[in-house]
Formats: structure tokens, C-alpha cells, sequence
């Protein structure tokens, strides 16, 4: 098993998902970061602490920017990047919102290309549906679906183009899971070729405000 996990509530609003999340890091395939959707104006004491437990304890960090569909100027996305490894020691990130056409293509790959010149990796991209082909070998990880359990069980489809690719290449999200189907949504996700995943109890407005039961699942 293969978690991503965003834990989008502050450190002091929560300490005990936090803390649970720190003693499971090990286990994740990374964890997002997001204090302020994105690293924010200035370093949050909190989430530094928590960033450092987490590194000790063998988390892979992916700091959180939105990209706003490639509405956002790129020199403001990698800035971001930038304050995410100075301020909380992350790896790799997680760029949300991202186009999915085949226009968009060129465009994130310059923005990826630049998110590994000053050292950001892996590059998660988060589309939250199958994109244009062409993106996912931009990417180390393509999140390709990202949505509620009842959508998930009722509506998705996977074009073949993705079956292509191996499926430590993509990741589904999906919020709204049942706690007893948690295990169920995770199997799910590896039948339908994605060998990373998030499966949460949680509901909008702030789904990934609460840690994955999956977490739970991993030791066994």
C-alpha cells in the first residue's frame, strides 16, 4: 500500500492527527504540506515543528502551491516551491489544479522542469481527472481522480492511454469514504492502475482536514 496523504488542519487545531500521522510517516508514499494553501507569507512555527518530526521519521515532504489551472504566473508557483523547502525542508510538491487539456501541456512542463532545477522531486500533479496523455510523463506521480466515494463507485473510467503506464504513476483521491470501506476504496484504487492513494471519511467544504483511516490499515 501506497498513501498520499494531505492533512489540510493546522498542527494546533488537531495535534492528534498530526501526531498519529508522524508516528505512521514511514509508511506513506509522502506527505502534503499545505499551511496556508501554499507555504504562506511567512514560516509557521507549527507545521515547521511538524515538518521536522515528519522528516525524522522517514516522511517523503511535497509542499502544497496552486497553480489555478495555469492561470497563476509561474515565477509565483516556483517562489512558492522555493519557501516550502526553506521554510519546511520539503522534498518534492504537490501542484494542485492543474490544466488537463493538451494545451496545457507545454506549460507544465516548463513549470516542472523549473520545480526540479531547485531541487523540488518527486512532481506530484494534481489534474484530479485523467488529462491529456501527455502529462503524465511530465510527472512522478498524476493524481487522476479526485473526488466523492459516491462518484468514485458510480462514474469513473479509466481511457486506455492509462493502462499504458505503470501504476506507481497515478494516484486517486477520494474523500467522503465510508470508515469500513476505507480498505475497500484503497483495493479499489489498485484494481483501477493506481498504486498510490488517499482514500478520507472527510466532507467538503475541507474533506482532507481529517487523517485516512488507511494509515491504520498499514502495519497489518
Amino acid at each position: 500500500m501506497s498513501l498520499l496523504v494531505p492533512l489540510y488542519v493546522h498542527p494546533a487545531e488537531d495535534p492528534g492527527a498530526w501526531h498519529r500521522l508522524i508516528a505512521a510517516a514511514g509508511r506513506t508514499f509522502g506527505v502534503v504540506l499545505n499551511p496556508a494553501n501554499g507555504p504562506g507569507t511567512a514560516p509557521d512555527p507549527a507545521f515547521a515543528a511538524a515538518a521536522a518530526a515528519l522528516r525524522e521519521a522517514g516522511a517523503r515532504l511535497l509542499g502544497y502551491v496552486d497553480t489555478d489551472y495555469g492561470v497563476r504566473e509561474r515565477a509565483d508557483v516556483v517562489a512558492d516551491l522555493r519557501r516550502h523547502r526553506e521554510w519546511y525542508g520539503t522534498d518534492g510538491c504537490f501542484l494542485d489544479r492543474v490544466t488537463a487539456g493538451p494545451d496545457g501541456v507545454p506549460g507544465c512542463r516548463r513549470l516542472a522542469r523549473e520545480a526540479r532545477a531547485i531541487g523540488a522531486g518527486p512532481v506530484v500533479i494534481n489534474p484530479g481527472v485523467h488529462p491529456a496523455p501527455g502529462y503524465v510523463r511530465l510527472a512522478d506521480l498524476t493524481v487522476t481522480f479526485e473526488g466523492h466515494w459516491s462518484t468514485y463507485v458510480s462514474a469513473f473510467t479509466r481511457p486506455e492511454w492509462a493502462s499504458r503506464h505503470p501504476p506507481d504513476r497515478f494516484c486517486h483521491l477520494v474523500y467522503g469514504v465510508p470508515a469500513p470501506l476505507v480498505p475497500l476504496a484503497v483495493r479499489t484504487a489498485h484494481e483501477r492502475g493506481a498504486a498510490v492513494c488517499g482514500p478520507v471519511t472527510g466532507e467538503p467544504p475541507n474533506p482532507w482536514s481529517r487523517l485516512t483511516p488507511a494509515l491504520a490499515e498499514t502495519g497489518s
